[in-house]
């Protein structure tokens, strides 16, 4: 299998791993602001990405690579806004970012690869969904 592919499911793998801790860190710090609804999300969320590193591995390592422990940069803290907002941009580098490595796939004929990270494709469109649903900016 290409380089190519190893390459960039390493790379979406370490955009997760960021994505599990951010996420984790600010259920913890969102705790005792007044939307439990959403420090709930957060936690979940968190468990989802937990799911997109695990699967990232796995096929990083049948495709004979070895998967990133590092994680990308985490955006920490703030108020509760701060950190939805910081979630969605987040989530919607994530879009792009699978969006482009789907084509990369097309382009190496790795449909097995593509139709994993067309699934965890849908589910960050799914985050972003919520938090723009939960800031009032849902299109």
């Amino acid at each position: 299998m290409s380089k190519k592919i190893i390459d960039a499911l390493n790379m979406d793998r370490a955009f997760e791993l960021a994505a599990i801790i951010q996420y984790m860190g600010h259920h913890y710090e969102a705790e005792g602001l007044e939307s439990p609804a959403v420090i709930e999300i957060f936690k979940k969320t968190s468990i989802d990405e937990m799911k997109h590193a695990e699967l990232l591995a796995e096929r990083i390592v049948y495709l004979g690579g070895t998967p990133v422990q590092k994680p990308m940069e985490i955006v920490r803290g703030g108020e509760l806004k701060k950190m939805i907002k910081d979630d969605l941009a987040a989530e919607n580098g994530a879009i792009k970012r699978y969006k482009e490595h789907i084509r990369l796939c097309e382009e190496d004929a790795d449909p097995t690869t593509r139709l994993m990270l067309e699934q965890i494709l849908t589910d960050e469109e799914g985050h972003a969904d919520t938090w723009e649903t939960v800031l009032g900016i849902r299109k």
